[in-house]
């Protein structure tokens, strides 16, 4: 091997590792583990580790059957191949870590258990509606998913509904529920799904776990198919994941791990960066290099990301080692144009405004794919939309997610896939003009049509397909075929990996993670959205600052930061901007009080007497309102009337009965307390964090525009 290492000599190394600088050239020269790489937001670290991959296969190090590459989604995963491809180590196996466990579940299914593997089950809904309702449960569609992720996050944390209770403590009230009728829904889950001989994704992991631990054979068998691993963002790696991959591993330590573990925003779904943090604990000899070039975003967008977890409570989770603490990014780029921070008086003069910016960013020559709207949860996602079509500019929620669903582009891969069969009648033509051609049919020419509407987003999906076709001649050669083309679409299809379409993004903060642009507005960052008013511990606080973090860190040169002090025009300007902003935004202070402002919590207990006439309370509905009956209400019967017509709105709508959207207890509560923010809604009995999610935004807006309560 030194010989052949030799005679590729200087090729070699300068064609997979010539365009990286000092720390990344590290990490894809280090080829046997253990390696850790600590790789902050725009350092780099897909190029180092898929150029690592690369180097080890093409000098001989690694065989590509024997290397197994998992990440934490199906687009991320697509995204490795493709690289791996242009590097000419197309035959490694990049995963996710289900895709990776379900291939080895098939195989070994027959031999291990015998019978034919069970099917798979995409959405659990159904299954959990038919258990509740084994338990003469009444659920909503909200309960239900509530229920679903308590679920995913119980099996992922590898607990069983025996065990579950005992290990639940502190968890809430999943879909309005104690954690004793959790624990029974989630018996009664597994229960359908034997009934029905169905697996969901979680059993595909835990059964693959449960085979390579009792099956010495099928263990040999896997540790001799793969001899070196590599997982990507590993600060999101599960109990049931890590697992896994220790068995997959053996007693071996060739294993590359990379991560940020100030990126971690996961941990609602079981994922938690102890794994990373705990890397040199766990093998003590491992190397460890840290990526800290950003040269994603402009010294001023970094300076602002560094500065905002500088003031954290804390290091972060569980670090507790040097080598652990958060990485300080060291800006690569030129300077550009220092963050904006806007403060509106609403929520709708605040997508105006947002509006507005982006009109100037498209009229400066931006294109409206490098531009994003970030949000905490989704239902902000309206006011932005309405804004961007009032204003003419083209949208897209939540990225390319639903891209290959559009019926243009359904029809244009049918056509491109018919047109390969007569390929060999257009040899010599170049392949992006080949797809031009194909795809004119449909409605596509080189320049897009005037306005918006159907016809532009038509033009738009096609003009990505085009779009798509010429990067992939230019980075696979002119020997890249349309048949070629045409799978790289199938398989970019199935793992919803969608080219880029011409529309300002919207998205929530957790969906952008992964993804960047030029110019990013960070909307909403009022207290009780950011951080969401439910997150009542100062670990989930310091999660919500990493969420802020991540959404900073998409910027590469435009970064705007803004806030509403009313939710509605008119509305009572009771809003604050997020305690995470100061010390950041402009005549701010911060100073040690404000960024340890203490955190707001739920009352431990309702009122035990009246607050009227002070007698003890009796009954339950009476301590949810704090009065006792004989009292007569303080609300305003115009502010009450309002809220219970909203309730019969909500209830007609989900079709479910008024009470489970809100008691008539806690809508008096609610109507008597007036709350004007969703920290002070969260402080009423009834109102839990699934409800005050799904209507406290409603809610506010109801009191602000039911009545004033003041006669005016």
């Amino acid at each position: 091997m030194t010989s052949e290492t030799h005679v590729l000599g200087g090729s070699l190394e300068d064609r997979i590792l010539g365009g990286l600088d000092a720390e990344q050239r590290e990490v894809a020269s280090t080829l046997s583990g253990p390696l850790c790489v600590l790789a902050g937001a725009g350092t780099g670290k897909t190029r180092a580790i898929t150029h690592r991959i690369a180097y080890g296969v093409h000098s001989g190090v690694y065989s590509p059957q024997r290397l197994l590459a998992v990440t934490f989604t199906a687009r991320a995963a697509a995204e490795m191949r493709s690289r791996l491809r242009d590097l000419g180590a197309g035959n490694v196996q990049a995963r996710t870590f289900h895709a990776a466990a379900l291939r080895q579940l098939q195989f070994f299914w027959p031999q291990a258990i015998g019978g034919t593997l069970p099917n798979l089950l995409d959405h659990k809904a159904t299954m959990i509606a038919e258990a509740a309702r084994r338990l003469r449960l009444s659920t909503d569609r909200a309960s239900i998913r509530d229920l679903a992720a308590e679920i995913e996050w119980a099996k992922v944390s590898m607990l069983t509904p025996a065990n579950y209770l005992e290990n639940a403590q502190g968890r809430g009230t999943p879909g309005g529920f104690d954690l004793t009728a959790v624990a029974r829904v989630f018996q009664s889950y597994e229960d359908v799904k034997t009934d029905r001989n169905v697996i969901d994704f979680e059993d595909v992991l835990l059964i693959t776990v449960g085979i390579l631990q009792e099956d010495p054979k099928v263990a040999a068998t896997v540790r001799e198919q793969y001899r070196h691993f590599v997982v990507d963002e590993y600060q999101d790696v599960s109990p049931l994941q890590q697992r896994l991959l220790e068995l997959w591993l053996g007693d071996r330590d060739e294993l590359c791990v990379v991560g940020d573990s100030s990126q971690t925003i996961y941990s609602f779904t079981g994922a938690s960066p102890k794994h990373l943090l705990g890397f040199k604990n766990q093998f003590p000899e491992a190397t460890v290099v840290k990526l800290v070039r950003d040269y994603r975003s402009t010294p001023q967008v970094v300076k602002l990301a560094n500065e905002l977890l500088g003031s954290r409570r804390s290091g972060g989770p569980a670090a507790d080692a040097a080598w652990a603490k958060p990485l300080q990014l060291v800006a690569q780029r030129p300077g550009g144009p220092e963050p904006r921070f806007m403060e509106c008086p609403d929520d709708e003069a605040e997508a105006a405004v947002v509006a507005g910016r982006i009109r100037e960013l498209l009229d400066a020559g931006v294109q409206a794919s490098e531009i994003a709207v970030l949000f905490r949860t989704n239902g902000q996602s309206e006011a932005y939309e309405q804004a961007l079509a009032s204003a003419g500019i083209g949208y897209q929620l939540r990225g390319g997610e639903r891209f290959f669903a559009r019926k243009e582009v359904r029809d244009a891969i049918l056509q491109l896939r018919a047109a390969t069969r007569a390929a060999a009648e257009t040899a010599g033509e170049p392949l992006g003009q080949l797809v031009r051609d194909i795809v004119a049919s449909l409605g596509y020419s080189d320049s897009a049509p005037h306005g918006g509407g159907a016809l532009r987003e038509r033009w738009e999906s096609l003009a990505a397909l085009v779009a798509l076709a010429d990067e992939l001649a230019v980075n696979r050669g002119p020997e890249f075929t349309l048949a070629e083309f045409v799978n790289e679409l199938q398989e970019r299809s199935v793992a919803q990996h969608a080219p880029t379409v011409q529309g300002v993004t919207l998205a929530s903060l957790h969906a952008a993670k992964g993804l960047e642009w030029d110019a990013v507005f960070l909307v909403g960052l009022s207290e009780g959205l950011m951080p969401i008013s439910f997150a009542d511990t100062p670990e989930a606080v310091d999660e919500e600052r990493r969420l802020l973090y991540v959404g900073i860190t998409r910027a590469r040169e435009h970064l705007s930061l803004s806030w509403s002090t009313a939710r509605t025009p008119g509305g009572r300007a009771n809003r604050k901007p997020s305690r995470f902003l100061d010390g950041l935004r402009p005549d701010s202070v911060g100073s040690a009080s404000a960024r340890s402002r203490p955190v707001p919590r739920r009352k431990a207990a309702a009122p035990a007497s009246c607050r009227v006439c002070g007698s003890m309370l009796a009954t339950g509905a009476e301590r949810k309102i704090g009065r006792c009956r004989q009292c007569p209400p303080s609300y305003e019967e115009q502010t009450f009337e309002a809220l219970r017509q909203w309730r019969k709105d909500e209830a007609s709508s989900a079709e479910v009965p008024a009470f489970v959207v809100f008691t008539d207890a806690t809508l008096t509560a609610i109507a008597e307390a007036r709350p004007a923010s969703l920290e002070e809604l969260a402080t009423l009995a009834g109102v839990g964090p699934s409800k005050l999610e799904k209507y406290g935004e409603a809610v506010l807006a109801v009191l602000a525009e039911g009545g004033n309560g003041d006669g005016s």
